[in-house]
This record gives structure tokens, sequence and C-alpha cells, in this order.
């Protein structure tokens, strides 16, 4: 027995040894090589829309390839294309009651090219009057799928005039419209309109690779960040104008491609990883929200959404937290899974900031999906305990480099459990 048992012994040393330590893959030098090339200047900030934010996805799909990951689904490419319609008005003609309605005190929130209303019961009606509160009452209505009225009492023209330009903004394709109307007459007897509108396509893509799984492989564990930012802005003291992002969200970008770099070295995932660069989380989470619909939310075990980790946490270096860590048990076995190690993982610190469902793991889990945001960004008093955040000042010089290397090698360690399918976190409570 004994001599059996020493060859098999060696072979399972000689076996272990094989695996790739993960300082060796998930190191500073390459965490610091990826995130300097998303941040440099010629990205100009990777706004929407732009041939810099084209770059930047063209570099995130090589480094994908570069690590073995295969293609999502059906498509051809690591590219996940999508449109958005973007409806500027041309002409807004009709009448309230007798006053009549223009481009002044209309605003439309459509992707039709015509928009007509021919009776006030064609629509669900809403009144924002002088005391009411402007933001509860008028933004959800932007992301309804109603046909609906809007009265507002000019008392929030300024409010109305921010309107304008966030319905002037591009969104998915829908059959609905929302039609905003600034008056004093806020019980009309009748209404009449017609809005024609010149509708562009605008083309947008998130960044998609996969790990299939070996014996789950209709299982989902997502690794996710958005690596869009905001641009070219107003120039600071410095005369920089160039909003880099390095923080916002480059860090978490960088977290995803090293992730899937590791995950495919190491080979040993039982179910399926998906590895995800969003587009558009800054202006209104298109590309989480499209890559949602093209899973079957049961289907996804477990989603890590990586946001802004390059700045130490409250809890100083070798931590973050975890943002809606009491809606499902996923936080704690990634705890679990920390213990004996430097790092630590907390729930977040910030419940009135309302994270949990402000970056893109909401769109998962309003579909009852574990899906968790890992930051270690400071919010108490956001924006002002990051003082970089969405200023030109957020540069790769700013970052804490070594400890968000840290902070992706726990991120790897502490999912294992999930991907070897010997821990499933419980479900998050769906929206209605």
């Amino acid at each position: 027995m004994k001599k059996i048992l020493l060859p098999l012994t060696i072979l399972g040393t000689a076996l272990y040894s094989c695996t790739p330590k993960i300082g060796s893959i998930i190191n500073v030098s390459e965490v610091k090589r990826i995130e300097t090339v998303l941040s440099a200047d010629d990205m100009k900030g990777r706004q929407l829309f732009t041939p810099e934010l084209d770059k930047a996805a063209d570099f995130i799909a090589a480094e994908f390839q570069k690590s073995g990951l295969e293609f999502y689904g059906e498509n051809d490419s690591y590219m996940q294309s999508f449109d958005m319609l973007q409806a500027s008005p041309s002409t807004i003609n009709g009448r309230l009651d007798q006053e009549a309605l223009s481009t002044s005190n209309v605003t439309v929130n459509s992707t039709s090219e015509s928009v007509e209303v021919n009776s006030l019961s064609d629509h669900e009606l809403v009144k924002v009057t002088k005391d009411a509160n402007f933001n509860q009452l008028v933004f959800p209505v932007l992301r309804t799928n109603k046909n609906v009225v809007v009265l507002i009492d000019p008392a929030h023209a300024a409010n109305f005039a921010r309107l304008g330009r966030i319905a002037g903004r591009a969104k998915f394709p829908t059959e609905y419209s929302q039609v905003f109307i600034m008056t004093d007459n806020l019980d009309p007897k009748s209404l009449t309109l017609t809005a024609k509108n010149t509708v562009t396509k605008q083309p947008l893509k998130n960044v998609v690779g996969v790990i299939p799984g070996k014996s789950r492989k209709d299982e989902y564990v997502v690794f996710g960040g958005h690596y869009d930012h905001i641009g070219i802005g107003r120039p600071d003291a410095n005369q920089d104008s160039i909003y880099n992002g390095a923080n916002d969200n480059a860090a978490g970008t960088t977290a995803v491609m090293m992730l899937g770099e590791y995950f495919n070295k190491l080979k040993d995932n039982e179910r399926t990883l998906i590895f995800v660069a969003f587009t558009a989380e800054e202006s209104g989470g298109f590309g989480s929200t499209y890559f949602s619909k093209q899973l079957d939310p049961d289907k996804v075990v477990a989603m890590f959404n990586i946001e802004m980790i390059g700045t130490d946490s409250k809890w100083g270096p070798n931590s973050a937290y975890i943002t809606g860590f009491e809606k499902s048990s996923m936080g704690e076995i990634l705890q679990k899974n920390l213990i004996g190690s430097k790092f630590h993982f907390e729930p977040d610190p910030y419940p009135k900031q309302n994270l949990f469902y402000r970056s893109d793991n909401r769109t998962l889990a309003e579909l009852g999906v574990p899906a968790h945001t890992i930051s270690t960004s400071k919010m108490e008093e956001a924006p002002n305990d990051e003082p970089n955040y969405h200023k030109a000042s957020d540069e790769i010089g700013t970052l804490d480099i070594e400890n968000m290397t840290e902070v992706i090698k726990a991120i790897a360690l502490s999912s294992k459990t999930i991907i070897s399918g010997e821990d499933t976190p419980t479900r998050v409570e769906k929206l209605d």
C-alpha cells in the first residue's frame, strides 16, 4: 500500500503545483497596465457615442481575446451591439382647452416620429401642482411603459427645462409616449396635440466574454463593470478638461478583465462565467439593461458588479463593501471564503445613498438575481468623500493600485465556492 500511496501523493502535489498562483496573473504590474490604457487622456473620458468609447471597447475585446475567452451566445465577436433611438422635436402643435401648445411649453418623451393625442382619455393623467415634489412625480413617468400626459404648474419651470434635456436623450425603442405640459390649467376639459420628431439611431455595445462551465453550463455567474465615463467637461484650476474616470470606472473594468484572465487559466469553473464591460451606465444603465434582457434571470446564480475600487475604503486597505448585503446570502458566502485572509468584505455602510439600485447590478437584482456591487468608494457625504468623483482629477495617480489589486484578488478567491457550485446564494426579492 505504501508503494501505491507515495506515487499518488507525489502526483497530487505535482498537479497542485501546476495551478497558477493568483499573484502571477492578478498583480500590480498588470492592473496598472490595463488601468493606464483605459484612463489615459487619449480616451477623452470614454463618453457615450464617441470614437474614444469605441476605442476602449476594442481594447477590452483584445484583452478578452488574449485571455482566451469565448464569444457570448450566437455572437461572432465580443461585441454585444444594440441600438438606441434619439428623438428630437421638430414641431409641436395643439391646444389644451384654448391654450396654444408648442415646443416652448411641451416636452415629449418618445421614440416615435409622430405622437398624437386627441383626447384626455387617451392617456393616463398626472398633475404636478405648485407645492408637489417634482422629482417624485415626474421622473418615474419617464421610465414607465404607459401613455401618460403630465400637467406641470409653472412654479416648476426650472425643472421643466431640465426635463426637456433628459427626454431628448437616446433611449430604447418604445411604442409608448409621455407628454409633459407646463400650464396653469391643471383641470382641462380637452387636449389635442401633434408632435413630429426627427429620430436617429445611436449604436451602443457591451463587451462580453465567456468561460463555459464544466458540469453546470446552464448556471451563470456574471462579473461586470461599466467602461463608459462622462467625457470632456469644464476645465478645472489646472486647465484640465478630460474627465478620465480612472476610479469611475476604469478600475472596475480592469477588475473584470483581470478576473477573466485568471479564471480562464484556472479552468476549474463548474458554472459558466460571463465577463461583461457595460456601456452607458453614466447615461441611464442602458448597457446592463440590454444585457439583462438577453439572459434567463433564473439561470443567473450570482452577479458581481465591480464599481470604483481604486481608493481605500472607510476601513482602510484590504477591505471593501457589498451593496444590498442583507438582500441575499451572497455576502455571507464571500465573507466565509475569506476567513483567515488579510482581506474582509463588509455590508454597505451607506444605506441612505441607496447604492444597491444605483449601479449596473440593478436590472438583474430587480429580476431576483443575487446581484451586488462591490466597491471601496467612500459615499457618506457623496461625492465629497471621494474628492475626484466626476472630476478631471479622477486620474490614475490618485488610485491605490496595490490595494486595488488586493480587491480584485479577494473577489477571485471569495467567489470560488459559487463558481464551483458548492454554494448557491439565496435570491433577491423581485421588484414588481
